[in-house]
């Protein structure tokens, strides 16, 4: 099935979303940096730094809920 071209038009329409969605783009694009980061570059002392952080991070969600 061919690649459907990226038209004017959508890009348009992508770049109002993003404007219009600025904190969720920010979330979006942080996310997806951090998953890379974990995923391409972490060393074992980094992964256990972060499995630290949300273990800190958890504990304070569940006590926020609560």
């Amino acid at each position: 099935m061919p690649v459907q071209p990226y038209t004017a038009a959508k890009k348009a329409a992508n770049e109002k979303w993003n404007q219009k969605n600025k904190e969720r783009v920010r979330y979006i694009d942080t996310r997806s940096k951090a998953r890379s980061f974990i995923k391409k570059y972490a060393t074992d002392d980094d992964l256990h730094e972060l499995l630290d952080l949300i273990t800190v991070k958890l504990t304070e969600n569940s006590v926020n809920e609560s």
